[in-house]
């Protein structure tokens, strides 16, 4: 039976189900799951990442995790952490922009935390003594943390509130008349709390995985010291609409359509995340622009020197920074934020925001 039946029969036995349900069945589910059994990253797959699109992403962020890792005293031990790591690109460019400092790899523990076996074999084929975890739960505090999130904010499902006839009302998946999968409504539960001013028609996301993520990250922060590094698309500030969407060969389609075989994403609540956080006890950063990150990180001098070494490759590699970092690709629309531990800890090219002890 596959995954869309077996949602049709789980929903005409115990009624629809929220979107964050239905968003965690499509991608997890261990038989049919989005990432359970075919992530399609790359340019010729479902989406493409910043670290694929241009090693220097990575350099970059390596070098980011050389100076925390300095600024913590440049201890003899140290777990770094990818969550999510996709293809394992993005951590093999972490390590090799750590040669800079050898003892910055002496002391790396590499932990990757991946649930998708998939996805696990490609990230072994290139970081073959890396530690594998399930769960962020399980993230060890033996020893400081460096934590890298590189869009897995927006996997993470949110529930979906809309206003309708002067009430909220949640969205939720259910059946049709002729039993196929539609968004319906149903009353909002009682411990919903709404948006102030909200307006006919306006819809309100709310992520309790995301901000679990940033609970369970600030804990460990706190029991082991350290910083993690969370670079995602989604909003600045707090704001309302459906941002939903379900993506395939790099195209969106409608959610319901094909569950399991499309990647289903929201955009992540950066103001949610950080105020957990800073709820939490840790230091948050101010939410960044991907493009005021990358440049204050000095993205525009490395290319100038690859480019003077690689003369041919010149345009190529120009027009993959540009799609990092201008206004109207990835530059704007995604984001960065850090959270740290302990307050004074300092986050390169990134603002503090909490007041520092």
């Amino acid at each position: 039976m596959s995954l869309k039946d077996r949602l049709k029969r789980d929903i005409a036995q115990d009624g629809p189900m929220t979107i964050a349900d239905y968003m965690w069945r499509c991608l997890l589910d261990p038989k049919d799951g989005y990432y359970s059994t075919r992530p399609a990253l790359g340019a010729d797959g479902d989406f493409i990442t910043a670290p694929m699109i241009s090693q220097i992403f990575g350099e970059l962020i390596g070098l980011w995790c050389v100076q925390v890792w300095q600024d913590l005293g440049a201890p003899e031990r140290f777990n770094l952490v990818e969550i999510g790591p996709g293809d394992g690109t993005l951590i093999s460019d972490i390590l090799r922009a750590g040669r800079v400092i050898p003892d910055f790899l002496t002391a790396a523990q590499v932990v990757l935390v991946e649930p998708s076996l998939p996805l696990r074999a490609l990230q072994l084929a290139k970081v073959p003594y890396a530690v594998f975890l399930n769960d962020i739960s399980d993230i060890p505090v033996d020893a400081p943390l460096i934590i890298i999130a590189n869009e897995i904010l927006d996997c993470l499902p949110a529930r979906q509130f809309i206003r309708r006839d002067d009430k909220w009302h949640e969205r939720r998946v259910g059946l049709s008349d002729n039993g196929e999968l539609i968004f319906g409504l149903s009353d909002a539960p009682s411990d919903f709390i709404p948006p102030p001013n909200g307006e006919e028609g306006q819809i309100y996301e709310i992520s309790p995985a995301q901000r679990l993520m940033a609970q369970i990250l600030s804990d460990k922060l706190k029991a082991a010291t350290g910083a993690a590094l969370l670079i995602d698309y989604g909003r600045d500030a707090p704001g309302s609409g459906d941002t939903l969407q379900a993506l395939y060969r790099q195209q969106k389609f409608n959610p319901l359509e094909a569950p399991g075989a499309h990647d289903l994403t929201v955009w992540a609540d950066f103001p949610s995340v950080a105020a957990t956080a800073r709820t939490a006890g840790v230091a948050v950063s101010e939410i960044s622009t991907q493009s005021a990150f990358l440049q204050r990180l000095g993205i525009v001098a490395r290319l100038e020197a690859l480019s003077a070494k690689n003369p041919d490759r010149a345009d190529l590699l120009a027009r993959q920074i540009e799609r990092l970092i201008a206004p109207d690709q990835m530059g704007e629309l995604f984001k960065v934020l850090a959270l740290s531990f302990p307050p004074d800890l300092a986050l390169p090219a990134l603002e503090p925001i909490t007041p520092r002890a």
